[in-house]
């Protein structure tokens, strides 16, 4: 192998491009002149084709199917779809709704509240209420306690019950055969004898399809059991522990749907609603396959012999399609299909073909007559194409075959040796060898040599990466350890303390890494007084953590002695200045709840302001800061006093909060943090959590936590009566 300036002679570059040029040449020659006629022919014809359907296109204009079918049915369905479409999502949130709050209560009935319940009032027909219904197998007194904690939910179904005028009711459903229904409707309950409705939760069609598919379903059309409107129930199973502990659910009254869809057939075209078995719902036809048959005994429309109305519906199912023409037994119809995806029906609208028939038949007829005198030219032209290029390709096939014979053993077979080798390597044997067969004095050789040197450094490599891997495992283990020892030092257990009737509390802590440095605490210090604290060390990380835990036991330790908000901030900095080689701080806020009249008497000490709901209406508490604890021996940290009555709340937060960033530059903020506070401000304390954790979410999105982010709801009820 010579090189004679950027030349290569005698190398594979040199053979592969000697027989690549060849080929080239002649492919190119070939299909260029091939392509020469075949483009004049097309020119041609081209031109003369557009001009013709110009003409055509030009003479009918305003076409029927441009205003009619693919504005007015697409825009109008997909409207119609998406309304329905948020009737069934605003259910289905409902019944989620109940489930989380049944799982919360089942999951620890102990430390529940036992509330009241009673059967439904007649006197009370028309009023929202929680009415209780006993199949007729059911011991009530033997499930009194569990009745007691499924009631806990009567406040929030009748909460709920008003978000739609279309509701039918909220329940929950326990497995022994207790019903908990909310409506305004108690005397539906009764006979016209004056006796009470036996009726079986664990019979319902909605209750079984819940319990056998194990999670949130919708069933099909139903006939209410109590007013006989009809409607369709959301439920949910709720299980604890692996066990069924109740059903919650939800439905609607469909009569405005039935209406609407009964009064769309005019002016040629109509609606029709498929449920997710593909049967029709609601339709205003009375014959054909749109015809609305009991489930029992309607087909599958998915599975119809009509395969074009089948492939619509089919694909209505999963998305919104094109319009369509369906050939039916009485004409053939433009159809188009919005899905209805919370619940998985679809909508179909429909409007005849024969009123659109006659410009489109004209149009048709024109563009045909065009195509056939165009296609019939093509096909002469093209043949004699045809067959001028299939001779070039035929002498370039042979020449190229014939080179490769030629060049192809001495080109390929060293290759084929040095694939097979590398093909033979294991995980047990890496190393690639040199063989003499290799040595042709080319880029062959070359690159033979190049395997063997990658191939020794690959096993050198992968030997770094065993050590390396199990280093990283070693301490992925140990930090998950210190994650879950962090996590088991902060209170998690809530309710925390479900015999004080007189405050509520909650807290949650999200480390930026395994472990962080936020933290939060509470507890009572005697009976009429609790401290709660807030703090932030400073950095990330174990350090961090390990700081933290130091710090929470000082505070805590030095809270349990009696001392003041004060005294406790200014024991614990002289704790943890003394001995302080990292040069770490930790912000702190630590408030001590008077519970008998509502004092709270606190301390900052470098922490961020802590938030107060009063009259409604949550509102920064601008209060006197100290030094971070830590930070310098000898500071005296001074006190202020708040007062809570009954009804008010205290949030705390570290900066984690109004700290979070999205597109590394926009900050959460105050605001955003204050609009989410007062988004329901009379809910629960994990409530307001839940609503500024799910804030923070929306506005962070999918960049990364880069800090800690701790919250703490404490509710002040007054004192116990």
């Amino acid at each position: 192998m010579k090189k004679v300036r950027n030349l290569v002679i005698g190398g594979i570059e040199n053979k592969v491009f000697n027989l690549i040029l060849a080929t080239v040449f002649l492919t190119a020659a070939a299909f260029m002149a091939g392509y020469l006629y075949q483009s004049s022919m097309l020119a041609n014809l081209s031109a003369e084709t557009s001009s013709r359907q110009l003409e055509s296109i030009t003479e009918i204009t305003g076409s029927v199917m441009d205003s009619v079918v693919e504005q007015s049915m697409d825009q109008l369905t997909e409207k119609e779809a998406e309304i329905t479409d948020e009737l069934f999502n605003g259910l289905k949130n409902r019944v989620e709704m109940l489930s989380d709050y049944a799982g919360k209560l089942f999951s620890d009935p102990e430390n529940a509240p036992r509330a009241a319940y009673a059967q439904p009032d007649p006197a009370r027909n028309g009023e929202v209420t929680a009415q209780l219904i006993l199949a007729d197998d059911v011991d009530a007194e033997e499930i009194a306690d569990k009745i007691a904690v499924a009631a806990n939910m009567s406040d929030m179904m009748v909460s709920l019950f008003g978000a739609s005028e279309e509701t039918n009711s909220c329940f929950v459903a326990l497995p022994e055969g207790a019903f908990l229904v909310t409506d305004d409707r108690s005397l539906s309950k009764y006979n016209p004898d004056g006796t009470l409705i036996s009726y079986d939760p664990r019979t319902r069609p909605w209750y079984q399809m819940a319990v056998e598919a194990g999670k949130l379903i919708f069933t099909d059309v139903e006939v209410d059991a109590f007013t006989g409107d009809i409607g369709i129930v959301c439920a949910m199973p709720v299980y604890v522990d692996g066990e069924l502990a109740a059903v919650v659910g939800s439905d609607l009254f469909l009569t405005s749907m039935q209406e609407a869809v009964q009064a769309s057939e005019q002016n040629g075209g109509f609606y029709c609603v498929i449920n997710n078995n593909g049967h029709v719902v609601f339709s205003p036809k009375k014959e054909g396959p749109f015809r609305v048959i009991h489930s029992a005994e309607a087909a599958d429309l998915r599975e119809s012999s009509n395969n074009e109305l089948a492939a619509l519906v089919k694909d209505a199912m999963k998305a919104k399609t094109d319009v369509r023409l369906v050939n039916m037994d009485d004409g053939a119809y433009y159809m188009i299909g919005v899905p209805m995806k919370t619940v998985g029906w679809t909508l179909i609208a429909t409007f005849k073909e024969e009123l659109t028939k006659a410009p489109v038949a004209t149009l048709r007829d024109n563009y045909q007559t065009i195509q056939d005198e165009a296609a019939e030219t093509y096909r002469d032209k093209f043949n004699a194409s045809r067959r001028t290029v299939m001779i070039l390709l035929l002498l370039v096939t042979i020449l190229t075959l014939a080179g490769a014979l030629v060049l192809g053993k001495r080109i390929v077979q060293p290759l084929n040796n040095i694939t097979s080798q590398i093909a033979s390597l294991s995980e047990d044997n890496l190393e690639f060898t040199m063989k003499n067969e290799y040595r042709t004095g080319d880029e062959i050789e070359v690159l033979a040599e190049s395997f063997a040197k990658i191939s020794h450094k690959t096993v050198l490599y992968l030997d770094k990466v065993r050590t390396v891997t199990a280093e990283k495992e070693r301490i992925s283990t140990e930090l998950q350890m210190a994650n879950q020892i962090q996590e088991s030092m902060l209170p998690s257990i809530f309710p925390a303390f479900p015999e004080r009737k007189e405050f509520d509390i909650y807290a949650i802590m999200d480390p930026a890494r395994e472990v962080g440095g936020d933290f939060y605490d509470f507890f009572l210090i005697d009976e009429d007084h609790l401290c709660v604290v807030m703090a932030d060390v400073s950095g990330k990380g174990v350090p961090a953590a390990l700081f933290m835990m130091i710090s929470k036991i000082i505070l805590q330790s030095c809270a349990m002695l009696g001392r003041s908000a004060g005294e406790i901030l200014t024991k614990t900095n002289e704790a943890l200045c003394s001995n302080n080689k990292m040069e770490m701080f930790v912000t702190v806020w630590l408030g001590i709840l008077e519970i008998s009249t509502g004092k709270v008497t606190a301390a900052n000490a470098g922490h961020e302001y802590p938030v107060m709901m009063r009259g409604g209406k949550f509102e920064i508490v601008k209060d006197k800061h100290g030094l971070v604890i830590g930070g310098l021996d000898g500071i005296k940290y001074r006190e202020y006093e708040m007062q809570l009555e009954p009804g008010d709340k205290l949030f705390l937060y570290t900066d984690g909060v109004v700290e979070a960033t999205r597109n590394n530059s926009e900050l959460f903020g105050t605001e955003r943090m204050l609009k989410a506070l007062n988004k329901v401000p009379g809910g629960r304390p994990y409530e307001i959590l839940r609503n500024v954790r799910g804030a923070v979410d929306e506005f962070v999105g999918d960049d990364e936590q880069f800090d800690d982010l701790t919250m703490l709801c404490l509710e002040y009820r007054g004192p116990r009566k």
